[in-house]
């Protein structure tokens, strides 16, 4: 049995390219919403961060969302995204972890 395709996304500010299961999405959703979403399965257009507060910030310097959601993200919404961000990060980073080992299991 062939390996599986592991689906690759680039981070709109550090411009590495990761597993999709290891980046943030952050999307604009049809209503014009911009949030996170930590599942991957929202309707609209995403874009793809880092884990790190380093990365957000980066791409709030860079307005490097503004380019990827193909829409003007106000300062606001920026910092509420950042304090989400941050609330997100280590439940994220433990998913990432708990994924991991569970691989390794196999």
């Amino acid at each position: 049995m062939r390996p599986r395709k592991i689906p690759l996304r680039k981070c709109v500010a550090c411009q590495e390219m990761m597993p999709k299961k290891e980046l943030i999405r952050v999307v604009r959703t049809p209503d014009e919403q911009i949030m996170i979403d930590l599942t991957g399965k929202k309707s609209g257009r995403g874009a793809y961060l880092c884990g790190k507060v380093s990365c957000f910030k980066l791409a709030k310097k860079s307005k490097a969302l503004d380019r990827a959601l193909k829409q003007s993200v106000s300062a606001d919404i920026y910092d509420t995204l950042e304090q989400d961000f941050i609330r997100v990060e280590d439940e994220f980073i433990a998913h990432k972890e708990a994924v991991t080992d569970d691989e390794g299991e196999s």
